[in-house]
């Protein structure tokens, strides 16, 4: 009953058939019974809130290196921290305030009130990665690359310079054949920049041995939809198109980006098929990506951490993203999943990086199916036990687990 545009092509030549069954023969009455476990079983719950393959494009070969058990229990170390998590909410009135009001705000959609939201959200979301970032584990990356920056001029939205941070491992700075890894920082879209996930990044420049560009594109709700996208692009394109003088070999060069970077990846991503250009690109990795309008659908379906975050995540997209929603709703630029089947068979080879109790793991899920039908998934890796932070947090399995996935993609993809 969902948007057809995100589905595989069997479920969308199956939907309108399957709409009539469920709602004219199997429902006694379809209203009333549609949040039932007893119509859809998919829909059972614990007690509340417990816890043809285009002639142009060959198909990708994976070499099938991550096949993680899933166990559907999180690590213990990730329940403890959400445990602390709890705790410090209990005891800070300040902070819990503030989560209240950021949930009541979710419901509104008036232009005060998204004034409002945003600068809460953004107020709670740069503490949490200045902590991260702070951690004394990610110093090697700042002591092995050399910081420098460039600027992309853009005029799709007004003429601005798109700000590019450039980290580059130490041990590589006198060769001229370097692998690129440009790369989409997270927050949503809508929060943080390329400074809050410097110390970050860095250590995948070193752990990965490639020149990453960190690039700064333009938050919503200041840029919408499609115009952030179209920031990263225009870096993607600037890379190429100057390789030799950034000492790249364009037969290298990486997108990546995680979660709001996921989604501006996949949208860059639509960009480059879209105008035959994906040739430029060896390889797109989005990780915890935003990917589709999945948590607009019912929540009573879905995992614990999908309904925690959905009413949030349908603001952002609504509010802050959407230049308008309505109108953009169908439109891959807003919701990349939705690309059709000709463009995904155009997409870069693919490597798509999720976690296993991650809100956006459905919609990934469901992309990468899609991806490996049009022959451009070379891996759908999913980190066990992990949730959408805690692969980013030093210390944890999971951001072990993760940063050798990374290492091994370099190694295996990248590099060969």
């Amino acid at each position: 009953f969902s948007d057809p545009l995100a589905m595989t092509l069997e479920e969308r030549k199956s939907h309108l058939g399957m709409r009539k069954v469920w709602g004219d023969l199997i429902a006694a009455d379809y209203e009333q019974q549609k949040t039932s476990p007893h119509l859809f079983p998919g829909k059972a719950r614990k007690q509340w809130y417990q816890r043809r393959v285009r002639e142009d494009m060959s198909r990708v070969l994976s070499k099938n290196l991550f096949d993680f058990k899933l166990t559907g229990v999180m690590d213990d170390e990730v329940k403890a921290m959400e445990a602390q998590f709890e705790e410090m909410m209990k005891s800070s009135p300040e902070a819990k305030a503030m989560a209240d009001r950021i949930k009541e705000l979710e419901l509104k959609h008036d232009e005060d009130s998204n004034k409002e939201y945003i600068k809460l959200l953004r107020a709670a979301t740069e503490p949490f990665m200045k902590s991260i970032a702070g951690n004394e584990a990610l110093k090697y990356g700042r002591e092995q690359t050399t910081l420098t920056s460039l600027k992309v001029p853009t005029s799709h939205d007004g003429e601005f310079d798109v700000l590019v941070e450039v980290y580059t491992p130490k041990d590589l700075e006198n060769e001229t054949k370097r692998a690129a890894y440009v790369y989409a920082h997270g927050g949503g879209a809508v929060s943080l920049s390329v400074e809050d996930y410097r110390p970050l990044i860095q250590c995948f420049a070193v752990d990965m041995g490639v020149v990453v560009f960190n690039v700064d594109y333009r938050l919503a709700p200041e840029t919408k939809c499609p115009n952030n996208i179209k920031d990263f692009y225009e870096a993607i394109k600037f890379v190429s198109k100057n390789a030799e003088s950034l000492g790249i070999d364009p037969a290298k060069i990486v997108i990546s980006g995680e979660s709001g970077g996921g989604y501006i990846t996949l949208g860059a991503m639509v960009l480059l098929a879209e105008n035959n250009e994906s040739d430029l690109v060896k390889l797109a990795i989005p990780c915890i990506p935003m990917v589709d309008d999945y948590l607009f659908s019912d929540p009573l379906a879905m995992t614990v951490e999908e309904r925690n975050s959905h009413m949030g995540m349908r603001k952002v997209w609504r509010d802050l993203i959407a230049a308008d929603y309505e109108e953009q709703k169908t439109s891959p630029y807003l919701f990349p999943g939705k690309a059709s089947e000709e463009l995904l068979e155009k997409f870069p080879p693919t490597i798509i990086m999720e976690a296993e109790f991650d809100m956006f793991i459905t919609e990934a899920s469901r992309l990468a199916n899609r991806l490996r039908r049009a022959g451009r998934l070379l891996e759908f890796f999913v980190n066990p036990g992990a949730t959408h932070v805690s692969n980013f947090i030093p210390g944890l399995k999971g951001n072990k687990v993760w940063i050798d996935t990374l290492k091994t993609i370099a190694k295996e993809y990248i590099h060969s």
